[in-house]
């Protein structure tokens, strides 16, 4: 029958049976393999031929039919829309190329010398496409997704789906953010960390990075200076090289980042006291009250990430940077994806309200907006007490894996050497003398173990390849032992490697 040819379904697929036979028939109208006016079979038989339940074809066929690509006729059957199929077809002629033959021939664009700027040369930190596959992944700001309440977030989203709170977030609003997302920062996140700002000083971004590019965008030109940590976040780096060359390494030591001269011509100062990235060390009140003092001296703005804030083991948080301000002199940024998940592209801004309200517009230009459902969803998310409840069971759990890769590494690579902190979600590592970080990330994946090279993190070129970075958010804790067990093992090879090299064979022919 032509259910049998067309139709295949994968009965242990993770995509439901339901979605799968939509998107067959689908795809069978849309390339012709079932023209206009053909009749398809029953809901009865096609679930017989299919040997799925007749409810799974009655819905697909009043979805395909309620979005005009089925039309049912009374005693006749069902059948794909002859109307439906004819406006697609003058579509893809509306769309079609004109023949070779009647193309000119002109010559294409020599592109290399048309980019101002090149991105892709910059240093980044890419994973590998097969890393959830890899035994033992130690990578960093990848979700467990087995800690994640979905359940509550889908609670969520269906009220945001609702009537009632469709009616505000479905418009296009161009410049104006959510006001229960706003709300919630401002009322539930903000004073968390010390900070009691009005909304009109909040400004909702996809994440983290799109602040820091918008920012850097409005603010920094090719005169502009901008101090920052070494190591430091790489795409604070990377942004900002977009638009200036003009950029400072402030050294990083056991409190962070340095307060010193090498601040003295910056016009801005990207910090991350919290958890300093990519150490993890937390900058003391002390310093921080130095660094705001020395911002004052110099007249430069310090541009504040929060960088795992709610990741505190031992302690309670310290007031960020911008709670400690008296002078508007901080400019706030935070991320929900990194505690809720990184596709969901969820950050803001605080800043004075002359800043906020320019931002406003430029990101109309650059984004238009940060999706509004989304918004919502976190808006209710946050309202509702499941962000507070996944904190802490996070930090709890985290906690445990911190613990182990601690001892782990004590145990099976002592030769090592690391920060303590008392939070965060990862282990910045120098590793023996002699071994190369590059190498060592090389080796280890071979080994099925997956861990960052630090050289993305350092600003100066050739950057130092003496440090790893490992993270432990999307690895199991019983995993933990084992993986830096197997880590240990292929440095101590690369160490035997070094120590004694392969004799060289030499042909005496």
């Amino acid at each position: 029958m032509a259910s049998d040819i067309l139709f295949h379904l994968e009965k242990k697929s993770r995509e439901s049976l339901q979605s799968q036979l939509r998107r067959a028939i689908l795809n069978a109208i849309l390339n012709s393999t079932l023209p206009a006016g053909f009749k398809l079979p029953s809901s009865r038989k096609l679930a017989n031929d299919l040997g799925v339940s007749r409810n799974t074809a009655i819905l697909v066929y009043q979805g395909l039919t309620d979005d005009g690509y089925l039309v049912t006729r009374e005693r006749s059957g069902i059948f794909v829309n002859e109307e439906f199929v004819e406006s697609l077809e003058q579509s893809k002629l509306s769309r079609k190329e004109p023949k070779a033959s009647e193309q000119p021939e002109y010559e294409k664009p020599e592109w290399t010398n048309r980019f101002f700027m090149r991105p892709s040369e910059q240093h980044y930190l890419n994973l590998p496409k097969d890393w959830q596959d890899i035994p033992f992944p130690f990578v960093y700001g990848q979700p467990d997704k087995r800690l994640f309440p979905l359940t509550a977030w889908r609670e969520c989203s269906r009220l945001a789906l609702s009537t009632r709170d469709m009616a505000d977030w479905i418009h296009d609003d161009k410049i104006y953010d959510d006001p229960q997302l706003i709300e919630q920062i401002r009322t539930r996140l903000l004073p968390a960390r010390g900070i009691h700002v009005s909304s009109d000083q909040i400004l909702v971004t996809l994440g983290g990075q799109n602040a820091l590019y918008l920012l850097a965008g409005l603010l920094v030109r090719q005169h502009t200076r901008v101090g920052i940590e070494n190591p430091g976040y790489p795409d604070a780096k990377n942004i900002m090289r977009l638009f200036t060359p003009n950029i400072t390494p402030i050294p990083v030591d056991e409190k962070g980042m340095v307060v010193d001269d090498h601040l003295n011509d910056c016009n801005y100062v990207f910090v991350t006291p919290s958890h300093q990235c990519p150490t993890t060390i937390t900058m003391p009140l002390s310093r921080r009250s130095r660094l705001l003092e020395k911002a004052n001296e110099q007249d430069f703005l310090i541009i504040e990430d929060d960088y795992e804030n709610e990741i505190n083991y031992f302690k309670s948080a310290s007031p960020a940077l911008k709670a400690l301000d008296t002078s508007d002199r901080v400019i706030y940024t935070s991320s929900l994806s990194k505690t809720l998940f990184p596709g969901l592209r969820i950050g803001y801004i605080v800043a004075a309200p002359e800043l906020i309200e320019e931002l406003k517009f430029y990101r109309r230009l650059v984004v238009r907006y940060t999706p509004s459902n989304n918004q919502r969803t976190v808006a209710l998310f946050l309202s509702l007490g499941y962000y507070d409840s996944l904190i802490y069971s996070l930090r709890r759990k985290w906690h445990n894996r911190w613990n182990s890769v601690h001892k782990a590494l004590k145990t099976y690579i002592p030769e090592c050497s690391y920060s303590h902190s008392s939070g965060g979600t990862s282990y910045w590592i120098k590793i023996p003398e002699g071994i190369s970080a590059n190498l060592l990330v090389k080796e280890a994946y071979k080994d099925g173990v997956l861990i960052e090279s630090g050289m993305p993190f350092f600003l100066e070129s050739p950057a130092p390849d003496t440090h790893i970075r490992i993270g432990f958010t999307s690895i199991e804790n019983a995993k933990i032992e084992h993986g830096i067990k197997r880590l240990g093992k292929t440095i101590d090879r690369m160490l035997r490697e070094k120590r004694h090299p392969p004799a060289i064979q030499i042909d005496s022919r």
